[in-house]
């Protein structure tokens, strides 16, 4: 079977010392990190604890919802009264529309009463070809 291996005491001495030499390295550098940050890291200040929350009235609650009220009323009138208001077609209008609309037809009617009926089902005669 092996031996089991031993550590002599030196070396466990030498070790401990290069830890702390790197221990105290490591400390100095943490210190001059935290001395380049401490003008600019200023905790912020706390919130006054004793100050209590702030709450409105029912008294201020309903004068604010009359302003707000009257505030829209004024809004939605001044709309309404810069709106155009919508045209409407007077009866004179209206009666020369369907007096125009008539004559329009019967012009139509008559121009396809003029016309000679188109049996379609029949195909016309070809045209003959002309002679040599």
């Amino acid at each position: 079977m092996p031996r089991p291996r031993t550590i002599q005491p030196w070396l466990l001495e030498a070790a401990l010392l290069g830890l702390e030499q790197n221990r105290q390295r490591i400390a100095a550098q943490i210190a001059e990190v935290q001395r380049l940050l401490a003008p600019r890291h200023r905790p912020t200040p706390l919130p006054a604890a004793g100050k209590p929350k702030r709450t409105i009235s029912a008294a201020g609650r309903k004068r604010i919802a009359a302003a707000q009220r009257r505030r829209w009323t004024a809004l939605k009138k001044a709309k309404k009264e810069s709106a155009l208001k919508k045209r409407r077609l007077s009866a004179e209008g209206r009666r020369h529309i369907i007096e125009a609309t008539r004559k329009r037809w019967a012009e139509f009617r008559a121009k396809k009463a003029r016309r000679p009926a188109v049996n379609k089902s029949v195909k016309s005669p070809a045209q003959p070809e002309a002679a040599e």
